[in-house]
C-alpha cells in the first residue's frame, strides 16, 4: 500500500491517490472468502466448503472485492495520511478509481485543519467584577435551607390558608358536561404554588375541611387542550384534610443542626463567606469567557465547515450521554420537548463554533510559545481522569491515547498563559458613590 499522489484541490482540501498493491489486496479478498464461504449452498459441494474460484465463477470475479476493499482501507488510508503528513479533521471521501485481480487504486478527499494567525493574545484588557454579597441573597440561602428542615403539622381548627396543603376532591364540568382530565381524588395541593387554573387555589382559601363547595374559573386562551381554552369551567370540591409547614427557629439549635457551627450568628458568617467565595468563582468565570472571546476576535483562519459540524455532533452525543445518566435518552427527550434532532443540532451549533475557534487559538498559542506536556504532567492527568470516572489507570491508558492528553494539555497551558499575561482590572465606581466612600473613611 502506498500514497502515489497528493494534491491541493481547494483551500483546506486535498486529494490523495491510494495505492493497494496484488499481494495486499489477494489476502483481503481471500480472508472476505473465508468470512462469507460459509452461508453458501454450492451443488456438488457440503455448504460452506466451495472453492473461492466456483463462488467468484457463480457470482462473478469481483464479489469480494467490496470487502476486501473495506478491510484495508483503513490500514491504507492511516499510512497515506501519515505519509503525506496531513492533520485530516472530519470524514474523508473514498471513491474507487480502479479495481481488479492486480489491486485497487482509490481516492480519498481530505480536509486539513486550517492555517491559523493570532495576535496580540498577551495584554488582553478584562474587567473582573466581583458582586457584593447583600442581605437578600443570604436570607434567600436561610430560608432554602429552613425550608428544608420544615416539618408539616395537620390543621383542625382554622380555614384553609395560603401555603397550606389541602387534600381535596375535584371535578371539573363546561356548560353541565364532565371533561377528560378534570377530576381527582385525594389530590395534595399547595395553596398558592400556581399549579392549578388561575383563580382555582385563591377560591379554596378560607374553605373548612369537610366544605363542598363551587371553583368558577376560566381556562387560558393559550391552554394546551385547545378544546377548553378560553371557556368558563366549574369545579365542585371538597376539602378533606389540611396541613401547614412548619419552619424551625432562627436559633442556635438552628444552627448546629443544619451546620459545623454552633451559633446563629457563625452560621451566617459562614454563610456570607461561602456566598463570597461563589461570587469570585463566578467572577473568575465572566474573566475566562471575556478572555475567550478576545481570542476567538483575533483569530484568523478560514475554518473547514466539517469542523463545525463535527464538534456539533460531539455536543449532541455528550448531551445524550447525559440524559442516559438521568435514565433518559434522545428519543424519550424529543417526546417530551417535542424537539427534533435537527432543532437540537441548531441550538448546539453555536457552542460547537466557539469551541473549534477557541481551540484552534489556543492550539496556535501553544505552538507559538513552544509548550510542551511533560510524561509527568501526562500520567498525573491519567490518574485524575481514573479518579473521576473510578477506573483504573491502565484501563484509562488503553481508552485515550497519550498523544491526545498532551495536546489538551498544552491548550490548557496555553489558556493559563494568556490569563497569566491579560490585564485586569476592577470596575471603577461612580463619583458619587467613590466620595461617599471617602467622607465615611475620613470621619473614621
Amino acid at each position: 500500500m502506498s500514497l502515489t499522489k497528493k494534491e491541493l484541490t481547494d483551500k483546506n482540501l486535498y486529494e490523495l491517490e491510494i495505492a493497494i498493491d496484488h499481494d495486499t489486496f489477494e489476502a483481503a479478498v481471500n480472508r472476505a472468502y473465508k468470512k462469507q464461504v460459509g452461508k453458501f449452498n454450492i451443488p456438488g459441494f457440503r455448504k460452506g466448503k466451495a472453492p473461492r474460484s466456483i463462488i467468484e465463477k457463480m457470482y462473478g470475479k469481483g464479489f469480494f472485492y467490496e470487502d476486501a476493499i473495506n478491510d484495508v482501507l483503513p490500514e491504507a488510508f492511516e499510512s497515506a495520511i501519515k505519509e503525506a503528513e496531513l492533520d485530516v479533521v472530519g470524514r474523508p471521501e473514498f471513491d474507487i478509481k480502479n479495481i481488479d485481480e492486480n489491486g485497487a487504486v482509490l481516492t480519498a478527499k481530505v480536509y486539513v485543519k486550517p492555517e491559523v494567525e493570532i495576535k496580540d493574545y498577551k495584554g488582553i484588557k478584562v474587567t473582573r467584577k466581583v458582586e457584593p454579597v447583600t442581605e437578600e441573597e443570604i436570607n434567600a440561602e436561610i430560608a432554602t435551607v429552613q425550608n428544608r428542615n420544615s416539618r408539616e403539622i395537620e390543621v383542625t381548627d382554622r380555614a384553609a390558608e395560603n401555603g397550606d396543603v389541602a387534600i381535596i376532591d375535584f371535578e371539573g364540568s363546561v356548560d353541565g358536561v364532565p371533561f377528560e382530565g378534570g377530576k381527582g381524588e385525594n389530590y395534595s395541593l399547595k395553596l398558592g404554588s400556581g399549579s392549578f387554573i388561575p383563580g382555582f387555589e385563591e377560591q379554596v382559601v378560607g374553605k373548612n375541611i369537610g366544605d363542598t363547595f363551587d371553583v368558577n374559573v376560566t381556562f387560558p386562551e393559550d391552554y394546551h387542550a385547545k378544546e377548553l381554552a378560553g371557556k368558563a369551567a366549574v369545579f365542585k370540591v371538597t376539602i378533606h384534610k389540611l396541613s401547614a409547614v412548619e419552619l424551625p427557629a432562627l436559633d442556635d439549635d438552628f444552627a448546629k443542626d443544619v451546620s459545623e457551627f454552633d451559633t446563629f450568628d457563625e452560621y451566617k458568617a459562614g454563610l456570607t463567606a461561602k456566598i463570597e467565595k461563589r461570587h469570585e468563582t463566578q467572577a473568575d468565570s465572566e474573566v475566562d469567557e471575556q478572555i475567550s472571546k478576545t481570542l476567538m476576535e483575533k483569530l484568523e483562519a478560514d475554518i473547514p465547515e466539517c469542523m463545525f459540524e463535527a464538534e456539533t455532533e460531539n455536543f449532541v452525543r455528550d448531551y445524550d450521554n447525559r440524559l442516559r445518566m438521568q435514565g433518559l435518552d434522545l428519543k424519550t427527550y424529543f417526546q417530551y420537548t417535542g424537539m427534533t434532532l435537527e432543532t437540537l443540532r441548531e441550538q448546539m451549533r453555536p457552542q460547537a463554533e466557539q469551541q473549534v475557534k477557541l481551540r484552534l487559538a489556543l492550539e496556535k498559542i501553544a505552538a507559538l510559545e513552544g509548550l510542551e506536556a511533560t510524561e509527568e504532567e501526562i500520567n498525573g492527568e491519567y490518574e485524575n481522569i481514573a479518579n473521576s470516572y473510578n477506573m483504573p489507570v491502565d484501563q484509562v491508558k488503553a481508552s485515550i491515547d497519550a498523544s491526545a492528553i498532551a495536546e489538551d494539555m498544552k491548550v490548557k497551558k496555553a489558556l493559563d498563559l494568556v490569563k497569566a499575561n491579560a490585564k485586569i482590572s476592577k470596575p471603577r465606581k461612580p463619583a458619587a458613590k467613590k466620595a461617599a466612600e471617602d467622607t465615611e473613611a475620613t470621619e473614621a
